[in-house]
């Protein structure tokens, strides 16, 4: 476990966390996908890592990644394998509105580069929405050296996300 300032620290999910998960999901599936608790399982047995930060009330955020060579059906996910290589997908992360600006989102960030060296893989990428846009992921990611290698458009081109890698 890692400990933040004030009293947050981040450690693996649990069971009873997925509700707590599920909900910050929802409060911000505008820029990510609806997420149920059946599908968090799913996604969780996928993932090689599922984080929360927390605090005294649960939750307050979270971090879900896969490895390459998952049978993950998502098109992002598909657009990363297809250009090779060994390489950490972040599928989400989503820091709960009360507590964003609090540096929370670069702690699970940095959290999971850490757990990337450890194994190797030195590639980490992710993707953001571009159309409708996000300048808060995008100056976020730009922050912590994410550059785009590509865009695609999905959900019937109406909406199109910038594909982001990060050499670590």
């Amino acid at each position: 476990m890692t400990t933040a300032a004030a009293g947050i620290a981040v450690r693996p999910a649990q069971r009873a966390d997925y509700p707590g998960i599920v909900a910050l999901n929802a409060d911000a599936v505008q820029h990510t996908s609806a997420m149920d608790i059946d599908r968090l399982e799913a996604l969780a047995g996928l993932a090689c890592y599922l984080k929360v930060a927390i605090a005294d009330n649960g939750p307050m955020a979270f971090l879900l990644a896969m490895r390459d060579g998952v049978p993950y059906d998502n098109d992002n996910y598909r657009w990363f394998s297809a250009h090779g290589g060994r390489f950490i997908y972040i599928d989400r992360i989503v820091v709960g509105a009360a507590h964003a600006g609090r540096g929370i989102g670069r702690q699970l960030y940095e959290d999971l580069f850490g757990y990337a060296r450890s194994q190797d893989i030195l590639t980490v990428t992710c993707e953001y929405n571009v159309e409708p846009p996000n300048p808060a992921s995008a100056a976020f990611h730009q922050s912590l050296g994410f550059k785009e290698i590509g865009t695609q458009w999905l959900a019937q081109r109406s909406k199109r996300v910038s594909m982001q890698s990060v050499q670590l």
